[in-house]
């Protein structure tokens, strides 16, 4: 896998993060740092994305319905580029993404980003989704079928 290839994927996987955090819990983080100057380039702005669906996961795709989205973009002063898309209409929250993602693809801030605000919300979220796992195997019911013999 190339350098860049392997940056995709760890931007890719920090975008996930970001998107199922709460946008209070991602400024609080981002506050513990000293934050360079940057500018907006886009504001926060609300539209709609179509979303596909297809026949039994495989076959022909046909329209689902729309979406929300919010979306933003930030720009560093040392001239990272970062772009921030969210769910819902949540303009702040698409903004502190947009500088996360450039504050994560610069060689200053890159690894702060990642140690202080990516990787706690990662484990944050990791732990709810094993505690709605926990909570949805508490009410699990199985179900038998006895069949009786005849005769």
């Amino acid at each position: 896998m190339t350098q860049h290839n392997n940056q995709q994927v760890q931007r890719k996987a920090a975008m996930a993060v970001l998107a199922h955090a709460e946008a209070g819990e991602i400024a609080a983080r981002l506050r513990a740092l000293a934050l360079p100057a940057h500018q907006e380039l886009r504001a926060p702005e609300n539209g709609l994305v179509m979303l596909r669906g297809r026949v039994g996961g495989d076959g022909a795709p046909f329209n689902l319905g729309e979406a929300t989205v919010s979306r933003a973009a930030v720009r560093l002063a040392s001239g990272e580029v970062g772009f921030g898309y969210t769910l819902g209409r949540d303009g702040e929250k698409a903004r502190l993404i947009a500088l996360c993602d450039a504050l994560a693809q610069s060689s200053d801030f890159g690894e702060a980003v990642e140690r202080d605000v990516i990787a706690p919300l990662r484990e944050q979220l990791m732990i709810q989704r094993k505690q709605a796992a926990a909570e949805t195997a508490a009410t699990k019911v199985d179900f038998y079928t006895m069949v009786r013999g005849e005769g």
